[in-house]
């Protein structure tokens, strides 16, 4: 998948549109001039923008995702682990957790999410 950057105001308008759809590009409208203070040509243009980078796409007013806002952050967050820890899942989680103290519901949910990760052993 092609990678996607999104500044910190694009990212707060894929979220509104992430909890909001399926929406219609009026009713983003509305909620930009709310939210942002944006004209209609300011919020158009944006999401123009965010169509073109391939989250979402307006069909004739409706504006729906093409890609889930799990899968995006999802996608960010493995970038992050990539550039950064060369991709070990292990260096960032000492990172993570070098000065915080994990709750034993966090310690439970990983460890769920580590069994239901790993490669089933033949």
């Amino acid at each position: 998948m092609v990678e996607i950057q999104l500044g910190v105001i694009e990212a707060r308008f894929a979220d509104m549109i992430w909890a909001n759809e399926p929406t219609t590009s009026t009713e983003l409208v509305k909620l930009c001039q709310q939210e942002f203070n944006w004209k209609r040509t300011t919020t158009h243009t944006v999401l123009r923008r965010l169509c073109d980078k391939g989250l979402f796409q307006n069909i004739k007013g409706n504006v729906t995702s093409l890609i889930t806002k799990q899968d995006f952050y999802g996608m960010q967050s493995k970038k992050y682990v990539d550039d950064t820890f060369n991709g070990s899942l292990p260096a960032f989680i000492a990172a993570f957790t070098q000065n915080k103290t994990l709750t034993s519901e966090e310690v439970a949910e990983i460890r769920r999410m580590i069994d239901n990760a790993e490669e089933v052993k033949s």
